[in-house]
């Protein structure tokens, strides 16, 4: 297993991660046991980093880490996470967490879903989510304070910019890497450890492996090494976090990142997605951002990164990413003027408008 320094904080945490929210269901119920062993054959596999979160799995899934935690292999670190704006309510998720997790401290407390700036505000405004963990933290309750984010790269790198944070998760894979690669940057330029989240584009990539044979390089087994590897390349990028629902799923994930890392692979994949001709000249959305700035403030990019879903997956993922991803409601893309800014705008030359009167339809 490759290790990088999470941050500044002078940890050394694996870069692959188990994201603790894809844990296998047996007969409608979650066997125990079983994830133990997912859990433990991570650990023995060098995976010390184990994020998770409240409502994860039903809300089984701290409580799967915490049996799991009772007798691990070896050391490891936990991340789990609190999206209340109360800070009353985030101290009294914490001590939940606390105690379904069956540790005496978080390592990495993640300030969760900021989607927007103003949103962000919030939860740094007196009496708040931020200013609980500070004392949280005193109390020796959590060691580092982190947010998780989907913002855009330009307000990832804003929050970066204040440094108050030890660690920054946001969404980032081969098909968004523009949409948030400012951010990224900003991120560890600014000492902050990097973790990423949907590195396999919640299955796109995966699913649809001959359209995105672009991205392997000439040793990787298949898409999903190509894709994990992609994201662990990166110099910027602490962990890797990937959902695993088997024994073999950990032990698959943990051997694409033993595959030799580095910003080589990294800056041929660009360009080989810059260079690849995509079918029916039907173009997947890259996330550049140049279509934003809309007259009547629909947030076009988000809109036609959920569209990727479209073309290669149904109508159904698209509203399910829409809301679990971005939070923005499908019907806002009704509200389109037609005024043909962003299409004049777009560098991929996407037919916006018609695929924004698609998705108000879905």
């Amino acid at each position: 297993m490759i290790y990088k320094e999470f941050g500044r904080t002078g940890k050394m945490v694996s870069a692959l991660g188990f994201g603790g929210m894809r844990f296998p269901l047996k007969d409608g119920k979650y066997d125990y046991d079983y994830c133990t062993e997912m859990i433990h054959e991570a650990s023995r596999l060098g995976i010390n980093y184990f994020d998770t979160a409240p409502f994860y799995n039903n809300d089984q899934s701290e409580i799967i880490f915490g049996n799991a935690f009772e007798a691990m292999p070896n050391d490891f670190f936990v991340s789990t996470k609190c999206s209340s704006l109360s800070g009353d309510e985030l101290r009294t998720s914490l001590e939940k967490s606390l105690t379904r997790l069956k540790v005496p401290k978080i390592n990495f407390f993640h300030i969760w879903c900021v989607m927007k700036l103003e949103d962000f505000e919030k939860r740094m405004a007196p009496g708040g989510p931020y200013e609980e963990l500070l004392k949280a933290r005193e109390e020796g309750l959590i060691e580092h304070i982190c947010v998780s984010t989907h913002c855009a790269g330009a307000e990832i790198a804003e929050i970066a910019s204040r440094r108050l944070f030890d660690g920054i998760t946001l969404g980032y894979n081969i098909i968004n890497y523009k949409y948030r690669q400012e951010g990224m940057k900003a991120a560890f330029a600014n000492g902050a450890a990097v973790v990423t989240m949907n590195p396999l584009g919640g299955g796109l990539v995966t699913d649809n492996p001959e359209y995105f044979s672009y991205i392997k390089d000439i040793d990787d087994m298949d898409t999903l090494d190509a894709a994990i590897r992609f994201n662990a390349s990166h110099r910027e990028i602490t962990v890797v976090l990937t959902g695993m629902d088997s024994i073999e799923h950990v032990q698959r994930n943990v051997s694409s990142v033993e595959m030799p890392l580095s910003i080589e692979y990294v800056e041929k994949a660009i360009e080989r997605t810059g260079n690849h001709a995509v079918k029916a000249m039907d173009a997947l959305c890259t996330g550049c951002r140049y279509c934003e700035h809309c007259p009547v403030e629909i947030p076009v990019s988000k809109l036609m990164q959920a569209y990727n879903y479209n073309i290669l997956a149904d109508a159904k993922s698209v509203k399910a990413n829409l809301r679990n991803h971005w939070g923005v409601p499908q019907e806002i893309a009704g509200t389109c003027i037609e005024c043909g800014l962003c299409e004049e705008k777009c560098t991929q030359h996407l037919p916006i408008i018609e695929r924004l009167k698609e998705i108000a339809c879905f």
